[in-house]
């Protein structure tokens, strides 16, 4: 597996960096999930969409205004929209289904991130939009027609080859059936450290780098242990052959303009 060389990360990090920093955290642990997340909205559970969370909302505001006194009124809704996913993410639902709740958890962290600095960038409401097309999916019923396969979006770009590599070449092998969250969390993790980059410099892409670089280290560690030495070596030249087609791709001029990842045939 390749391994791009990181930039050292200073000791003493932006605010912005550590307020992701705990967001991420968050995503992280189910446990903070359940506690910080799904407790906060709970009088505002049980909705079908973003349209009903906002609806809920203004009936409950006045009433729970206590409980909302540090959240803007979008950090409410995607706050409801989370726990809406929590149902989606449970052993019994596919590894499919459970693979798009957890990345469309991780996009709404990034976008109640962005909301929490009151960030003038358009990567905010793109993560949005692919929370609720992915929530509306799943609550429809329709969540095995949507592709596992995403392009990065124009807001980010392909940074760490050697972690998209492996990203891909874990869904080539079914590897969400072994580790859907953290394939996902993984995924969404490396494209909100390229946006950073691209906006704020690579001191604030640092730490969602590492929490690429781990959560999809887990995925592969999960994989290699559910198969046998014949797919793991296979897992292995698909790493390789991704890195060769993503390695000449790599933003080194750190400008977010998107990227088509084709998968390999």
């Amino acid at each position: 597996m390749f391994k791009a060389v990181m930039k050292t990360i200073p000791d003493k990090q932006t605010i912005s960096t550590a307020l992701s920093a705990i967001l991420l955290l968050t995503v992280a642990s189910p446990a903070l999930a359940n506690s910080d997340i799904v407790n906060t909205s709970a009088q505002i559970t049980n909705t079908t969409n973003i349209t009903n969370c906002r609806d809920d909302l203004q009936s409950h505001v006045q009433k729970q205004a206590h409980s909302y006194k540090y959240q803007s009124q979008q950090q409410r809704v995607l706050n409801c929209m989370v726990a809406q996913l929590e149902p989606y993410q449970q052993k019994d639902k596919t590894a499919h289904e459970q693979y798009l709740a957890y990345k469309a958890q991780a996009w709404l962290t990034y976008a109640i991130n962005k909301d929490s600095m009151n960030s003038r960038s358009s990567a905010g409401s793109v993560a949005v939009e692919m929370a609720e097309t992915i929530l509306q999916a799943l609550k429809n019923n329709s969540a095995q027609d949507m592709s596992i396969y995403q392009d990065i979006p124009t807001t980010s770009a392909l940074m760490r080859p050697d972690l998209w590599a492996t990203l891909s070449a874990l869904k080539d092998g079914n590897g969400i059936a072994s580790a859907p969250r953290e394939m996902a969390f993984g995924e969404v993790a490396l494209i909100w450290a390229a946006t950073n980059q691209c906006e704020r410099g690579w001191r604030e892409s640092g730490i969602h780098f590492r929490m690429a670089d781990r959560w999809l280290e887990q995925a592969r560690e999960a994989y290699i242990n559910a198969h046998d030495s014949q797919t793991n070596v296979a897992l292995e030249t698909s790493i390789i052959s991704y890195y060769q087609q993503y390695a000449p791709l790599d933003a080194v001029d750190d400008v977010c303009r998107g990227q088509d990842l084709t998968p390999n045939s």
